[in-house]
């Protein structure tokens, strides 16, 4: 798809700053109504966090706060999409953002993000576990990809580690709780507005 640059602006209250994006990437246009809350309203960062990981960053709004909110973590970005991961790259050395680490992960399949425990990701270290994860996850990728996806990702979480999601109720929050809860994780609904749901995933 051919470039065609743009600048949106990501405002928040603890950070407001133009971010480059281009077409072909999720949300070029304007950052994302669930994004925005998601980084308004979602739980504090653990204490002490050493890996965070942004999962399916975009031109990387997530990472980026993350990354200013958690200096002394490394904040880890990955995406399937090349154009997106080189858009996170652009603004992480605009805004000076030493601690963000970016990743193009392989899409052999619709499932590509997530990958077995041990196995490598990308660029990834197998051993890598992260604290937190935090999405606005691809639903459109149907219900068995996402399952899959977010199954290979939930157990790179540490021990204490928590995932983050924002997931509207159209596009099945409520279901994917019940999911997560009937494989063994612990869901719950952290909060909730405009249709727009905040998932708090534990071991």
């Amino acid at each position: 798809m051919a470039s065609q640059p743009r600048t949106v602006r990501l405002t928040l209250p603890d950070l407001t700053t133009d971010l480059a994006a281009d077409r072909g990437v999720f949300a070029a246009d304007e950052v994302d109504e669930g994004t925005r809350y998601l980084l308004q309203a979602g739980p504090p960062l653990p204490a002490g966090a050493t890996n965070l990981l942004d999962l399916g960053c975009g031109y990387g709004p997530i990472a980026l706060t993350l990354a200013r909110r958690a200096p002394g973590a490394t904040v880890w970005a990955v995406d399937v999409n090349a154009r997106a991961t080189e858009l996170t790259r652009a603004n992480a050395d605009h805004l000076r953002l030493g601690n963000v680490e970016v990743r193009l992960v392989p899409q052999t399949t619709a499932t590509a993000l997530g990958e077995p425990v041990g196995e490598p990701v990308g660029e990834l270290p197998a051993d890598l576990r992260f604290d937190a994860i935090w999405s606005n996850p691809p639903i459109r990728v149907g219900k068995a990809a996402l399952h899959d996806l977010l199954s290979g990702w939930l157990h790179r979480l540490t021990d204490n580690g928590e995932l983050c999601l924002v997931v509207h109720k159209h596009l099945g929050a409520d279901s994917l709780t019940g999911w997560l809860n009937r494989s063994g994780w612990s869901a719950a609904r952290l909060s909730s507005r405009g249709g727009y749901r905040i998932l708090r995933v534990t071991r």
